[in-house]
C-alpha cells in the first residue's frame, strides 16, 4: 500500500528515522457533539453513522496512526459521562457470580482458577492452531487498515497475550487478597497464561514477518494505581515477570518496537519492563508521579532512544486547564521527549465535559506540530 504523508511520517517516526515534523497518534474524543464538530457533520450524525462520523473525525484532525479502532466505543457516554446499563466486576456489580461459584471471598478466586480456569488454559494450549492464528490476526489488521486508507497507519494492538491480574473477572478485592494469600496459584495461573500465550506469540511473530506489519505494538494492561502498583513489586519480580518474558521471547527476537500503556504510577516497572525488552512507553499520568522527563531519557536495552507516544494529560490538562496551559505541555513533551520516536497525543480517551476551546487549543498545536515538528 503507498501511504500518504502522514502514515509515512508515522511509519518513519516508528522506525526511528529523523523527520521533520511529530506525528500525531489516536485522539479518542468521546463527547458527541465535539465528535461531529470535528468531523464536519450535523448533529445527531455520530449517533446515525458512527463508523463514518469516526472515520471523517479522525482525518480531519490528522491522526498519522492508531492500534485501536473503536468508532462505537463514545456511544456508551453521554454529555455527563458513561451511560452503560451493565455493571461488571470492577463496575460496581452488587454480585459476582461466575460459572455458578459466588466470589464472595478469595477461596472463591482459588476455587473457580483450579475448577474452570487452569484446565480450560491445558486444553487451549493443547489445541492451539497456528496457521489459522496467522491468518486471523493479518485479516484483522488487514481489515482495519482497508477502512482507515492510506492517510492513517494500522499498528499492533490485542493479539500479543501476557500474563493478565483476573480482576476483571472476579473483582479487585477478592481477586488481589487471592493474590496476596495464595501466591502458589496465582503463579501457576501465570504459568498456564504463559504456557497458551507463548504459542500465540509465535503466531504473532509470524504475522509481522510474513505480513509486513508496521514494527510497533502497544500492551496494555492496568497494574498500577496512583500509588503505585497494584501488588508489592517484589512479588512481580518472583511470580509475574518471568512469565511475562517468557511468553514474549518470540516478539523479543524480531524488531517490532513493544511498547508499555502507563496507567497509574508504574515507575517502579518500567526499569523491569525495559530489562524484559520492550522499547517504549505510551500514556503517563504525571499527577501520580511518572516522570516523563526521566523516562524520556532512558534507553531500550540495545541501547536505543525509547518509543514514546506522549500526551496532553486527560484528566488535568484538559479538562481543567486553560489554553495557554495545553500550548505549554505541549512545547513541554516536544522539548523533553527523545529525538526520533516521538509522537503526540492525549494521555487517554478524552471524556465528555472538556471546554471545547480547550479541544481546539489542542487539535491546533497537534496540527502545528505535526507540520513543523521542533522548529
Amino acid at each position: 500500500m503507498n501511504l500518504s504523508s502522514n502514515a509515512q511520517l508515522a511509519l518513519d517516526t516508528i522506525l526511528h528515522k529523523q523527520t521533520k515534523g511529530i506525528p500525531t497518534w489516536l485522539i479518542h474524543v468521546m463527547q458527541h457533539d465535539q465528535i461531529e464538530r470535528l468531523a464536519g457533520v450535523q448533529p445527531g450524525d455520530y449517533k446515525k453513522d458512527p463508523e463514518k462520523t469516526y472515520l471523517a473525525y479522525l482525518h480531519n484532525v490528522g491522526v498519522c496512526s492508531l492500534d485501536q479502532y473503536i468508532p462505537t466505543n463514545p456511544l456508551t457516554m453521554g454529555d455527563k459521562g458513561y451511560e452503560g446499563t451493565q455493571r461488571g466486576a470492577t463496575t460496581g456489580a452488587e454480585k459476582i457470580i461466575v460459572d455458578g461459584i459466588v466470589i464472595d471471598s478469595p477461596e472463591a478466586v482459588v476455587e473457580h482458577l483450579e475448577k474452570f480456569v487452569f484446565p480450560a488454559m491445558k486444553s487451549w494450549t493443547i489445541g492451539f492452531d497456528e496457521d489459522t492464528r496467522v491468518k486471523q490476526i493479518l485479516d484483522g489488521e488487514a481489515n482495519i487498515q482497508q477502512k482507515l486508507g492510506d492517510s492513517i497507519l494500522k499498528t499492533g494492538y490485542g493479539f500479543i497475550w501476557f500474563p493478565h491480574f483476573r480482576y476483571t473477572t472476579y473483582g479487585y478485592e477478592n481477586y488481589l487478597m487471592a493474590y496476596a494469600l495464595y501466591p502458589e496459584i496465582m503463579e501457576k495461573d501465570f504459568s498456564l497464561q504463559a504456557d497458551y500465550m507463548l504459542l500465540n506469540n509465535k503466531a504473532s511473530a509470524r504475522a509481522y514477518q510474513e505480513g509486513g506489519l508496521p514494527p510497533v505494538y502497544r500492551l496494555d494492561h492496568d497494574m498500577a494505581d496512583s500509588k503505585g502498583t497494584l501488588v508489592n513489586i517484589k512479588t512481580l519480580d518472583k511470580i509475574w515477570f518471568p512469565y511475562f518474558a517468557r511468553c514474549l521471547e518470540p516478539m523479543l527476537k524480531t524488531d517490532v518496537q513493544m511498547i508499555w500503556h502507563c496507567d497509574g504510577n508504574l515507575m517502579e516497572m518500567v526499569p523491569r519492563l525495559l530489562d524484559v525488552g520492550l522499547r517504549g512507553f505510551q500514556g503517563f499520568q504525571y499527577e501520580c508521579g511518572m516522570d516523563y522527563e526521566k523516562i524520556c531519557k532512558m534507553k531500550t536495552k540495545e541501547g536505543n532512544d525509547l518509543l514514546i507516544i506522549a500526551g496532553v494529560s486527560v484528566t488535568t490538562t484538559l479538562p481543567m486547564g486553560t489554553p495557554d496551559d495545553i500550548k505549554a505541555q505541549l512545547k513541554w513533551l516536544v522539548e523533553n521527549g527523545p529525538k526520533t520516536g516521538l509522537f503526540l497525543a492525549g494521555t487517554s480517551s478524552i471524556t465528555p465535559g472538556v471546554p471545547w476551546e480547550n479541544i481546539k487549543t489542542f487539535v491546533e498545536g497537534l496540527n502545528y506540530y505535526r507540520v513543523h515538528g521542533r522548529g
